[in-house]
């Protein structure tokens, strides 16, 4: 297919000067509107409006500018049809063979603090996505470009074949518009629906490549990382990697996991995970000592860890960390001396958070089953003491109370049945995915390293069905007990708590984690 005729009519104007010089130098003629037409004039290029084209003005504050048969004629008609060729005769159409668009940044405007309902609704663009998507349908006889990516690839093909597109090109160039449109559809529907109802009849959502990764959870595997469209942020938003191996699959997976639980505290964190699962966490005066406390609660599992910490690493922290062997190291800076010591390990992926934004709570949790979904609200929401009840006759002292907030906050991040004992804000032992819930305690007191569990605490992120667990627990040493309670069996759970003279309290949230 010949290119003679070419429309440019951009919001994203990166690079379209160069284009339609480009285009210019082939012989094509140009068409535009608005803005595009102003900017492509002014760099001193010959451009007809599309009011000139069409022979009607634009009117309604632009709103109605492309919107007229005498465009999408030369854009739909197909060209090796005797009639539509008459047709297009009789009416003295003019082919339109290229269609240069990208459309009004609903997305940015709709996620900007502070964009009101109607200027987020005059950024729905209707003419862009109608004439990329009628060049896209006749792609046998026009072509469309919406990325200002594609400029250079197409202006080469079309100078090393004089005018000429080919039928391959144009195909890849369709298929990327509709997907572009369809991501841009997706967006304004979204926005609509999260409008009015939480959990609408349509789930839409977009999703474009991040990366390739090297391989899935498996070696044999392939695996891409996608985030999603219209996100405040996502695991990798304002991520920068200053040293080591690609990212992986699993990698990604424990990060997700280890920055959401340093995310839960202000105070200095430390969160080192391995398979999803934390099996180490710990609060310190700072990043040194939170990382010592981490790791020293299950050093085995902690080797080939991913490791969050909430706070820049100084020299010494990365010294210490340097006799470990990390996969990935997540921290919000890294202070002088600490790349340099960090990058002695040529594998260590070394990542750099600059996201100071917060993810959005209204953003569901989703989890993909055979053919569907399943759509929940986030376990975002944490109680505090105030809003806990005291079920036993002995009452938690404050630094109790420290204790099983801590442990409870991070039982939230285990997967179930969790179980996670703690003392002095750093855990002592971690008990997770297992079937029965008593064997999650045994698991958690014989993972402690802990000369003794005496004066421990232990969170459950469900109740428990039978007394076994707590008096087992009890047992190991264990003086205090947070759980969700709304069993049956409480009142038994409960008398065995005060027959040993522990604390136990009632959260009434469950946090199960699958």
């Amino acid at each position: 297919m010949r290119v003679r005729r070419a429309l440019l009519s951009v919001s994203d104007k990166r690079g379209v000067v160069d284009f339609a010089q480009g285009l210019t130098e082939l012989g094509v003629e140009l068409l535009s509107t608005g803005g595009t037409a102003g900017e492509l004039s002014g760099a001193g290029l010959a451009v007809r409006t599309v009011e000139d084209f069409t022979g009607f003005p634009e009117i309604m504050d632009g709103r109605v500018k492309t919107l007229h048969p005498r465009l999408y004629a030369g854009l739909l008609a197909v060209r090796s049809d005797p009639a539509h060729v008459a047709a297009a005769a009789e009416h003295e159409i003019e082919y339109v063979d290229l269609v240069c668009v990208n459309l009004y940044p609903f997305e940015r405007t709709a996620s900007r603090r502070g964009s009101g309902d109607a200027e987020i609704i005059e950024n729905i663009d209707i003419g862009g996505p109608t004439m990329i998507r009628a060049a896209a349908k006749n792609h046998a006889f026009a072509a469309v470009v919406v990325s200002p990516e594609s400029y250079d690839a197409v202006l080469e093909e079309l100078r090393a074949s004089d005018g000429l597109l080919s039928m391959s090109t144009r195909g890849s160039l369709a298929a990327e518009a509709f997907a572009y449109t369809a991501r841009y559809d997706t967006a304004i529907g979204r926005w609509f629906a999260e409008k009015s109802d939480d959990f609408p009849p349509l789930h839409v959502r977009a999703y474009e490549k991040v990366a390739d990764l090297p391989y899935g959870e498996n070696p044999h595997q392939r695996a891409a990382y996608y985030a999603q469209v219209g996100s405040r942020m996502h695991v990798l938003s304002m991520v920068h990697q200053h040293h080591g191996k690609q990212l992986s699959f699993n990698n990604l997976l424990d990060l997700d996991a280890a920055r959401m639980l340093v995310r839960d505290f202000d105070e200095p964190a430390c969160a080192i995970v391995k398979h999803n699962n934390p099996c180490g966490v710990a609060l310190g005066a700072g990043p040194l000592e939170a990382y010592q406390r981490a790791f020293a609660t299950d050093p085995l599992s902690a080797f080939g860890g991913v490791i969050a910490l909430n706070r820049p690493v100084d020299r010494a922290t990365a010294e210490r960390l340097a006799n470990q062997f990390v996969e990935v190291l997540f921290a919000p800076g890294y202070e002088a001396g600490a790349l340099e010591v960090l990058s002695a390990k040529p594998n260590t992926r070394i990542l750099e958070n600059n996201e100071r934004r917060w993810p959005s709570g209204a953003e569901p949790d989703i989890k993909q089953v055979m053919g569907g979904l399943l759509v929940q609200d986030r376990d975002l929401e944490f109680s505090d003491r105030t809003e806990m009840e005291v079920v036993t006759q002995r009452v938690p002292g404050d630094a109790q109370w420290r204790d099983l907030l801590f442990a409870w906050q991070v039982c939230k991040h285990v997967r179930s049945n969790a179980i996670v004992l703690a003392r002095d804000e750093a855990t002592a032992g971690i008990g997770a995915g297992q079937m029965s819930r008593v064997d999650s305690v045994r698991l958690a007191i014989d993972k402690s390293r802990l000369e003794s569990l005496q004066g421990a605490v232990l969170a459950s992120d469900a109740f428990f069905p039978f007394s076994d667990g707590p008096e087992i627990a009890i047992g190991a040493g264990i003086t205090a007990i947070i759980q969700p309670g709304g069993s049956r069996r409480d009142p038994d759970v409960v008398e065995a708590a005060d027959a040993a003279g522990i604390a136990m309290v009632f959260t009434s949230r469950r946090h199960f984690r699958h």
